[in-house]
């Protein structure tokens, strides 16, 4: 399955983390503490976070025909929560 990587520069790592996990909590069975967090998007789509310091760091799991969609969608939610900053959001592709 094909993945992507990002890592995101912010003061607000965790904070972020959180509310990412907590809004697809309603959806979906996520788990997820202070440092890091799952979001199963389906059996064949995951999202994994983690917060180290200053620096969010998410991996997403998807299908080809899925992964784009899924990034943007990701990347959408996460610009809408710190909309008090400018997040580089850079997906890169693993393999």
């Amino acid at each position: 399955m094909p993945v992507s990587l990002a890592d995101i520069a912010t003061a607000n790592a965790s904070r972020y983390l959180q509310q990412l996990c907590k809004h697809w909590s309603h959806k979906f069975q996520v788990t997820f503490d202070d440092h890091s967090g799952k979001v199963p998007f389906s059996d064949a789509a995951e999202l994994t976070l983690t917060a180290n310091g200053d620096v969010l760091s998410l991996k997403l799991d998807a299908s080809a025909d899925r992964l784009p969609t899924l990034e943007e969608v990701v990347a959408e939610h996460l610009k809408r929560f710190a909309f008090r900053e400018e997040l580089r959001i850079d997906w890169q592709p693993v393999g």
